[in-house]
């Protein structure tokens, strides 16, 4: 840790009730203060010996007031986007057509029958991998080979459902 980022530390662990009535203030909660002050210390432990922080106690209030002031925009516009429920008559609807849905279905028929065609230790390797989203490591452990091994059994799967039946 430098030597600026060391005595901010410190000083913050020194000042911390002070800095949280400070912050309090601006962003209205005692739960809202404490995200400020963990976001004070993430961001001091980044700070740089160069140029030296002469005035350490007026650098630290200052940091904090800004991510304070930071955090309340954000609200701001979370808030914003989140009480904006008026839609506009004029937007089309999220949902896909009635073509668009039955071709989808088919597409996925396909996928699943390409699936149910790969040997049984690519399919478990493939269902493990990208459906659950198990680690490398952990499908490597419930299937009991390295995973260099599950590797090669993606990839395997993966060239197999990339082939285009239509070429045969």
């Amino acid at each position: 840790m430098t030597t600026n980022a060391t005595a901010l530390s410190r000083l913050l662990i020194a000042e911390r009730q002070m800095l949280l009535r400070a912050v309090r203030r601006i962003v209205g909660s005692e739960p809202a203060a404490e995200d400020v002050a963990q976001s004070l210390w993430l961001k001091i432990q980044r700070i740089d010996d160069e140029p030296p922080i002469r005035n350490q106690r007026g650098f630290l209030y200052r940091l904090a007031r800004n991510l304070a002031l930071d955090q309340m925009r954000g609200e701001k516009v979370r808030g914003a986007l989140f009480l904006a429920t008026d839609t506009p008559p004029d937007v089309a609807a999220d949902a896909p057509s009635a073509l668009a849905t039955l071709l989808g279905q088919e597409d996925l028929a396909r996928v699943d029958a390409a699936i149910e065609t790969l040997p049984p230790r690519c399919r478990q390797a493939l269902y493990l991998r990208r459906i659950e989203q198990l680690p490398a490591h952990e499908v490597a452990q419930r299937m009991g080979v390295s995973r260099q091994m599950v590797a090669r059994y993606i990839a395997q799967a993966m060239e197999h459902l990339m082939d285009d039946p239509d070429d045969d």
